[in-house]
């Protein structure tokens, strides 16, 4: 057992490779071999949340800092307070059809990054990767991604697939690590976008959100950004499913994490927010990956 070493042998496995098998036997070109992977959740860990928001707190903090005033509103409240639950409860009520508080936090980022050029933004992302630590592994992100994942994406690779991310998460905000990180290029990666403008020589952020990659506007970014359907799809909520869906209706496999694992290896367990999607996988019609189950090990040693 050489590929995939990381991972168990059972369903989930023997359903990757039986697939990846079969595409190489029936002669399928490479170009069509695409396959795409949600960020949080799938390739590395979102909890206690996810690292976008680690960095955006920082921010945050700052900017209360330099204006108290902005203390006494949502997000920064929850920032001043350390009420970081209220920014997890945004997400979960985002799965589950209330967009109320994420709206809040989507204007904030946008108050944060208006007029700041991508240049200074890499920038800046690049030595919050560089600093920062996983609140609860203590150790630097490069050591929250999912090893078995890392395995999946390179055994595709070696299959003749090209592999991008696909995520809700902020597009320039995954560029500056996604090479080191996952071996994808940045020309790879599709997330939310804000609006970009170009003046004296720029290119800056607007005032406006130009899409969030989420839902059902995952596969329209898909197919915008790739111009192919993809045959494989990794994901683990409610907001991959139509995603998990267009790659399993073109022949294909869709796949869901399962954050299952109750043993203590650093990533917890929780359902919230895959609800609908485990349904759907329960039908049949998606292969679910268990962390308990089907990995040996959840992150890099």
């Amino acid at each position: 057992m050489t590929e995939l070493p990381s991972w168990r042998d059972g369903a989930a496995r023997s359903a990757i490779v039986s697939f990846v098998e079969g595409v190489v036997a029936h002669g399928l070109p490479p170009v069509e071999r695409v396959a795409v992977f949600d960020n949080d959740g799938t390739l590395w860990t979102e909890k206690p949340m996810p690292t976008q928001l680690h960095f955006l707190v920082q921010q945050w903090a700052a900017a209360a800092r330099a204006d108290p005033t902005l203390a006494d509103i949502q997000p920064y409240k929850a920032v001043v307070m350390n009420d970081l639950g209220w920014m997890g409860s945004a997400v979960d009520k985002h799965y589950a059809g209330d967009d109320s508080d994420l709206g809040v936090i989507i204007a904030a980022i946008l108050r944060s990054t208006e007029g700041v050029s991508v240049d200074d933004y890499e920038e800046s992302v690049a030595a919050f990767y560089r600093d920062a630590q996983h609140l609860t592994l203590k150790r630097p992100y490069s050591g929250a991604v999912f090893q078995p994942m890392i395995e999946l994406l390179r055994y595709l690779e070696g299959n003749g697939f090209t592999c991008y991310i696909v995520s809700g998460g902020e597009r320039d905000f995954m560029r500056p690590m996604t090479l080191d990180y996952y071996g994808i290029p940045p020309e790879r990666v599709v997330g939310s976008a804000f609006g970009l403008e170009y003046a004296d020589g720029e290119v800056r952020y607007g005032k406006s959100l130009s899409f969030f990659d989420d839902g059902p506007e995952k596969p329209v970014r898909v197919w915008s950004r790739i111009g192919r359907r993809p045959i494989l799809a990794a994901g683990n909520s409610n907001g991959d499913l139509e995603m998990l869906e267009y790659a399993a209706g073109n022949n294909g496999l869709g796949l869901l994490v399962r954050h299952d694992d109750d043993t203590g290896r650093g990533d917890p367990p929780y359902d919230r927010g895959a609800e609908r999607a485990l349904e759907r996988a329960a039908a049949g019609e998606f292969t679910v990956v268990s962390v308990k189950d089907d990995w040996d090990v959840v992150f890099p040693e």
